[in-house]
């Protein structure tokens, strides 16, 4: 569908809903983590993912079938999202799936850095993004961290890129590369939504664009201040966001305690309550993410009730799905390293 057809956000949210409704829930979870690799494709054969497991089953098994099902699900029914919408909205949710990008765009880096064959890499790709197959097989046949970089010319992440390529090559850490393609994504997003009008369903994007980003700057300024280098948080803050400003963050993660009330009495606390009950127990930094993942479910779903004719049950069912594809994924990688049933149960995300 092109984005020239006129938008049609009422046709496109009742397919939503339709799809929605047929996510796994938190009993499917309970029943896989109780389940080896073959037993969960067989659970995933007779659910949405059995045109995927049938079409790839002769070429992989175990834990490969299953990754290799769920990344090409999750791209189709994102494609199918696609093809529903038009005009704005059309623009606004390939915009979003950018994200997909920066997601590839990492997973080449770290796994150029860590040594991993290219199917390895290859099995963690999801085709959801603007690359396209030829692009993204040449950034699977990058020999070095440079050639990626040299590979991103011409796209939103050029300027960031060249740019980040000396700090990484100073401390031999991705953390410059990761963040300037995460600020290049953002930047372009906020900059295509452009001005819009208080209480607007566009305002409402806006305004999950904004939570996205704080959240993003917490995860990024913690993971930071726990690595023990010597690289600032302040240096990767992200503009656009509501709730911290760069100055501040770095002290703001040091004391859990503090973050978690800045964010129980800023304008996404009445939303999320329970997710920020998580946060406020989480004892690791993973506990700390998935907390904070289940907190932008939980605002986005928020706002797709504030305003149902909008892109906003998009992004809440993008968020939902990845959730979803992670969740699979982490108990399906956890049987097989022989994690127990409560170990597997820390990695997931749930409301």
């Amino acid at each position: 569908m092109s984005s020239a057809q006129g938008a049609n956000p009422e046709y496109v949210n009742a397919r939503i809903r339709a799809r929605r409704a047929k996510l796994f829930d938190d009993e499917d979870y309970r029943k896989l983590v109780r389940m080896g690799p073959g037993e969960i494709s067989r659970y995933m054969e007779e659910s949405e993912y059995e045109t995927e497991m049938n079409a790839l089953g002769s070429r992989y098994s175990g834990v490969d079938l299953i990754e290799y099902a769920l990344n090409r699900n999750l791209a189709e029914n994102f494609e199918d999202v696609l093809d529903w919408a038009g005009g704005r909205l059309y623009d606004q949710i390939a915009a979003y799936l950018r994200k997909f990008d920066v997601w590839n765009v990492k997973t080449v880096l770290r796994g150029l850095y860590s040594g991993a064959s290219r199917e390895e890499i290859e099995s963690d790709l999801i085709r959801a993004g603007e690359f396209d197959e030829r692009f993204l097989d040449r950034l699977l046949e990058a020999q070095s961290i440079e050639g990626v970089v040299e590979l991103l010319d011409g796209t939103i992440f050029e300027d960031g890129m060249r740019a980040a390529f000396p700090e990484y090559e100073e401390t031999d850490v991705l953390v410059p590369l990761e963040n300037a393609v995460d600020r290049a994504f953002y930047e372009h997003l906020l900059d295509e939504i452009g001005s819009y009008e208080p209480d607007s369903p566009l305002a409402l994007y806006a305004e999950f664009m904004q939570a996205e980003i704080d959240f993003r700057n917490a995860r990024n300024a913690l993971r930071l201040a726990r690595s023990g280098t010597d690289l600032d948080p302040e240096a990767y803050f992200i503009e656009g966001g509501v709730l911290f400003s760069r100055g501040e963050l770095s002290g703001l993660v040091s004391n859990r305690s503090e973050l978690v009330a800045r964010i129980r009495e800023s304008e996404y606390g009445d939303d999320i309550g329970p997710a920020l009950a998580e946060l406020e127990d989480a004892d690791s930094l993973i506990g700390f993410e998935r907390a904070l993942d289940a907190a932008l479910q939980e605002y986005a779903d928020s706002l797709s009730h504030v305003h149902p004719i909008s892109i906003s049950p998009v992004l809440a069912y993008v968020i939902a799905k990845e959730r979803e594809v992670d969740n699979i994924r982490a108990i399906a990688r956890g049987r097989e390293a022989g994690l127990d049933e409560d170990e597997i149960e820390q990695e997931l995300v749930t409301i």
